[in-house]
């Protein structure tokens, strides 16, 4: 392990006397550097936490790493390759070209895979020195934790997978026609920070829980200060190249033998709950929870519904 790798930070939280500390490092994966930070505690049981489409590590809400701490697991959180902190690339897909083959039925080409970013998970746990761990992946992420389950069955203890799909999205099984413009948006005018929170709100309000007020100061400042971070969301376009290039992940979903949680929201705009019913079928030994009035995001109430839910099954 590399000394340079790691740094730790320190976070005192204002008025409540509680020091909250977590490690933040680099792993290697050939010549992509994958940005991870560890919430600990080092003697928890540790949990990989796999983001979506275009989604930093910090956009995991606290409620989540906080739940499962006090639970004696080890949340441990990356920067999928593109975004954030981990190493960005260069090309330009154009978003005409890639959704008019998308439209077509004509096979997209990307500069990675949903395997390769499979592997970049597998880079954090080696870095860390982890053998074997519990791992959740949402949406993109779940897509990749479905490789890295697949792929590598003997280092994982259970899966959880929140709103996300086996197969690869068509215009016959993908989101909503207003929901792909709203997400296009957000590669536009990098250098208009309130533009870019304003596009973001409009995001989450058509994909989050209907009719929960994104527009607060306190989602402002988490944005501001999350687009500060993670600079601009190029990778974005690279990333929807990878998913939508990608293949149906059906026969690595029969080669499950890991037990697995699946979790999705009722009415989840963005990857329809009868993807979940899907998964549920192609992996024998896994079980299904339909969160009523659930969207794609994860907020406390939705997470209030299947909490205890989700720490039984980590524990058994």
């Amino acid at each position: 392990m590399h000394i340079l790798n790691k740094f730790f930070l320190l976070i005192v939280i204002s008025g409540s006397g509680i020091l909250y500390s977590y490690q933040e490092g680099f792993a290697n994966n050939g010549e992509v550097r994958i940005a991870y930070r560890d919430y600990g505690p080092k003697d928890g049981k540790p949990i990989l936490l796999v983001t979506g489409l275009g989604a930093q590590l910090t956009l995991w809400p606290q409620f989540l790493i906080n739940n499962l701490q006090e639970n004696n697991f080890r949340p441990i959180a990356f920067d999928n390759r593109d975004v954030g902190l981990s190493t960005r690339f260069s090309s330009e897909p154009s978003q005409f070209i890639n959704y008019l083959k998308y439209y077509l039925f004509i096979q997209v080409e990307s500069e990675y895979t949903i395997e390769d970013m499979a592997v970049d998970g597998i880079s954090v746990l080696d870095e860390l020195n982890i053998k074997k761990a519990h791992i959740l992946g949402m949406s993109m992420g779940g897509m990749i934790s479905q490789v890295m389950v697949a792929n590598f069955p003997t280092r994982f203890h259970t899966f959880t997978m929140i709103s996300s799909t086996s197969s690869t999205p068509t215009p016959f099984n993908g989101p909503k026609l207003k929901v792909t413009r709203q997400m296009l948006k957000r590669v536009k005018n990098k250098d208009d920070i309130d533009g870019r929170i304003n596009q973001s709100i409009k995001l989450f309000e058509l994909i989050g829980t209907p009719g929960k007020n994104y527009d607060t100061p306190e989602f402002r400042k988490k944005m501001r200060a999350y687009i500060k971070r993670g600079g601009d969301d190029s990778g974005f376009l690279r990333q929807i190249a990878a998913i939508i290039g990608s293949k149906n992940r059906k026969d690595a979903l029969k080669s499950i033998k890991t037990p697995t949680l699946i979790i999705h929201g009722d009415v989840d705009p963005l990857i329809n709950v009868n993807n979940a019913f899907k998964s549920n079928k192609l992996i024998d030994n896994s079980y299904l929870i339909i969160v009523e009035d659930m969207g794609h995001l994860l907020d406390l109430n939705s997470y209030n519904k299947f909490q205890s839910d989700l720490i039984i099954f980590l524990k058994s």
